[in-house]
């Protein structure tokens, strides 16, 4: 089963704290992760300064810049894994680097069947 581990810090902390991870360290992590052939994805997301919020509501397409809500955190990355289970999903994100300075939201992801509403 495919999991989504969303990395959320605040983005003024994420490299600001001494027990915040670097760079190199969470390329090593993830490379370690596609070795072992759970990783199927894993990216870092630009500042979220760079963000832009689309609604298409009533026919009328509107866009805001920023991230959808105003949060103390922000979506930082993610990984998609693959585990055959929650608690192994769970095990996987507990050791992403940027646990220790916010939080990873661990979330199934659901197959799209062909006629059905989403």
């Amino acid at each position: 089963m495919k999991y989504l581990c969303l990395v959320y810090c605040a983005e003024e902390r994420l490299h600001a704290l001494p027990e915040s991870p670097e760079d190199s360290e969470c390329l090593a992590f993830a490379r370690n992760l596609q070795a072992g052939g759970s990783m199927l994805a894993a990216e870092a997301l630009e500042p979220v300064h760079t963000a832009a919020t689309l609604r298409v509501r009533d026919g009328g397409t509107s866009i805001t810049d920023g991230p959808f809500a105003e949060t103390k955190e922000q979506l930082a990355g993610f990984y998609l894994l693959e585990a055959d289970n929650r608690d192994e999903a769970l095990r996987t994100a507990a050791g992403i680097p940027a646990a220790r300075v916010g939080s990873i939201e661990v979330r199934p992801v659901r197959a799209l069947a062909a006629g059905q509403d989403g």
